[in-house]
């Protein structure tokens, strides 16, 4: 099995790649790895996720209108959005906004003039104050990049990802895996050695490694982390992660609003369903499985029913963007995985099995 993942990544998902599988036997999390397993990642949106487990784990009510929460929301059309309609993407906002365009002519950006103009970018089909469910769904970083600001005020923290460090990543003892460029170039050794180079950007020296590549998050937060993007990690810390979260949302109810149902789509809080045809998770995991993708080439699926976590982590982004290969690799890449998985399970509960 390993060998078909391999040939998987031989194929030309990216140049780096780690690749790793999950399972629950028992009480016992079982993993194991492929690939350059040593290496950090730029996670990109796997960023969301423990923005809203952050969120969830914090205490924030995510009824609470924007406006309350990050004074630069005040009078915008997002003032009066509850926090969990962002984290949900049914806000009502733009996708994106290229908040970071002073940078390109030499200007400082303004924090608070980008935070107010990313809470007032509502959208044309998306009037008035939202229905309880919410507008209709559209993937906006700017409504993560606002929930984590919300956050970083909440718990007192720097940025986003200060605050992810903070409630997510030291709760889990994963500070050697996850986290900031900033906090894992102090812990890990030779960090800038082993980080996987992203884009090649000009106007950002060329090509960037160990720092984010979102331009909206390097502009906000620099070596930190803003809500949607700024966390690396390795495989093995995206795992814990995933089994960890795996085992909160099914244990907690408190956290029950983060993987619900929600009508219009597959897009839930903080996670993304799996589609009932051509879902980038593959054809294996189960109608309940959710997940999420990033940017530079990662992703994260978690499926409740066989207590499984995949995770594949590349830097699809390297040279350039316009690589778009992975699109066709990953369900197969995941399917790989998954039984992968199965089998790391079968194996360790034959393995603890009583002899005779």
């Amino acid at each position: 099995m390993k060998a078909n993942i391999e040939r998987l990544i031989e194929e030309g998902v990216a140049s780096v790649v780690a690749a790793g599988a999950g399972a629950k036997s028992g009480g016992m999390w079982v993993t194991d790895a492929a690939g350059a397993t040593a290496t950090y990642f730029d996670l990109a949106s796997l960023t969301k996720p423990m923005t809203a487990l952050a969120i969830g784990w914090s205490g924030l009510d995510v009824r609470a209108p924007l406006g309350v929460l990050v004074e630069e929301a005040r009078g915008t059309a997002s003032q009066d959005v509850p926090l969990e309609l962002l984290l949900a993407h049914r806000a009502g906002l733009e996708a994106h906004l290229p908040l970071f365009a002073p940078l390109l002519a030499g200007e400082a950006v303004d924090a608070a003039a980008a935070l107010a103009r990313a809470a007032g970018a509502r959208r044309a089909d998306a009037p008035g104050s939202p229905p309880l469910e919410g507008f209709a769904p559209v993937y906006s970083d700017l409504g993560y990049l606002l929930a984590g600001v919300a956050l970083a005020r909440h718990v007192g923290a720097r940025d986003a990802g200060e605050a992810i460090e903070r409630v997510v990543v030291a709760r889990l003892d994963l500070e050697d895996v996850l986290g900031t460029s900033s906090r894992l170039a102090a812990r890990v050794d030779y960090f800038h050695a082993s980080v996987a180079p992203t884009e090649d950007v000009p106007w950002r020296g060329g090509v960037v490694r160990g720092l984010v590549h979102d331009e909206n998050a390097w502009a906000l937060t620099g070596a930190g982390g803003s809500g949607h993007a700024g966390m690396f990690g390795t495989v093995a810390g995206v795992l814990a992660l995933g089994a960890a979260a795996l085992d909160a949302l099914g244990s907690d109810p408190r956290l029950a609003w983060m993987t619900r149902a929600r009508p219009g789509g597959t897009l839930l809080a903080g996670w993304d369903g799996k589609s009932a045809v051509g879902s980038s998770a593959g054809t294996r995991m189960g109608p309940r499985a959710f997940g999420h993708l990033g940017f530079t080439g990662t992703s994260v699926w978690l499926d409740p029913d066989a207590c499984t976590v995949v995770a594949l982590l590349t830097n699809r982004v390297n040279p350039t963007r316009e690589n778009i290969a992975i699109r066709a690799a990953r369900p197969g890449v995941h399917d790989a995985l998954f039984a992968h998985a199965l089998a790391l399970r079968g194996g360790a509960a034959a393995g603890d099995a009583p002899e005779g």
